[in-house]
């Protein structure tokens, strides 16, 4: 990461053309020939590219200004992370800009070129990028990077996060040790929810479950989403006794499904959800839920976004900060 970003005069050497020429490229495509539209194009490509916005002598000092990008804004699932950050950062004099990159690999590496383009001094992360473009695209820009949320070997920059598969195997482990035999996920159909589902099914058949069923749904998760998800599972395995929700909103939904078709909780159905929310101990029954300490996540995001950015050595630029198992009423 501390190499210069591609300037317009690299893709310029490399294509064999004048920076007019890659300009009149990138904005008035029509006016330079296919064939030189082509070379400057592949050029882009190479280097990773993106024109700086701010390149016009405008931007005489720092900007002072880091852009967070979150999946999604409904829920409060990001919320401790989101605020924890914008603390930390208006602590060291930096301001936070927010954007909604979805769940769509095209959408994610639209948003994220076009926050390239305005230089912020980093930029974090909720989720690991998805997309080679994007990823290619935050290698080449130099911007200091944390990705968040989500746990890899292979980081473009900073990662302060967690395993989605390690949850999902520890709470397979969680109701098999409760003596659960029949179990089940209602979980979306993202990345990370998808990881823990399949760490889920896995951790259940190797310890010898009898039935593991799995109800998908759309992402962002909702409350509706968990009672049909319930109600669907029941209908085709009635003898389910476990069910895992990959939120809480998902394990709300379950638990007024429960209550709805005379299902005994925990008694007769155990539901565990993800996030601890703070709904989830107001719940009645109230949920156990898998803890994700979003605090701590924020506010060690900034401090290693902080420091790259204003060329402090980073010790431990990947920290795994773990979850653990917040037991209550509905196990």
């Amino acid at each position: 990461m501390s190499h210069k970003p591609a300037t317009v005069q690299d893709v310029a050497q490399l294509a064999g053309v004048s920076a007019m020429t890659v300009s009149r490229a990138l904005n008035a495509p029509g006016k330079v020939t296919p064939e030189t539209l082509a070379r400057v194009r592949t050029a882009v490509d190479a280097l990773g590219y993106v024109p700086n916005a701010m390149a016009s002598g405008l931007r005489m000092a720092r900007a002072r200004m880091v852009a967070a990008l979150l999946p999604t804004l409904v829920g409060p699932v990001f919320q401790e992370l989101v605020e924890s950050l914008a603390e930390s950062l208006k602590r060291s004099g930096y301001q936070l800009m927010i954007g909604q990159a979805g769940y769509d690999a095209a959408q994610e590496e639209e948003l994220i070129k076009t926050i390239i383009q305005r230089r912020p001094d980093g930029i974090v992360l909720v989720g690991l990028v998805s997309s080679p473009g994007a990823r290619n695209a935050l290698l080449a820009s130099r911007i200091p990077v944390v990705e968040t949320w989500d746990f890899t070997d292979h980081p473009i920059d900073m990662l302060v996060g967690f395993s989605h598969g390690a949850i999902g195997a520890s709470v397979a482990q969680f109701l098999h040790d409760r003596g659960h035999r029949h179990v089940a996920i209602i979980t979306a159909n993202d990345a990370r929810a998808q990881a823990r589902t399949a760490a889920f099914m896995e951790r259940s058949k190797a310890l010898g479950a009898q039935s593991a069923q799995c109800f998908l749904t759309t992402a962002p998760s909702t409350v509706g989403a968990g009672r049909k998800g319930l109600a669907t599972l029941l209908q085709t395995a009635p003898e389910i006794t476990g069910v895992f929700c990959s939120s809480d909103s998902l394990a709300l939904g379950a638990l007024i499904e429960a209550q709805h078709q005379g299902r005994r909780v925990p008694q007769q159905l155990a539901i565990v959800g993800l996030g601890d929310q703070s709904f989830a101990q107001d719940a009645q029954p109230a949920l156990t839920t898998v803890r994700l300490d979003g605090t701590r996540i924020g506010a060690l995001a900034a401090e290693l976004m902080i420091a790259r950015a204003e060329g402090r050595p980073v010790a431990e630029p990947v920290v795994d900060v773990g979850f653990h198992m917040v037991v209550r009423d509905s196990t």
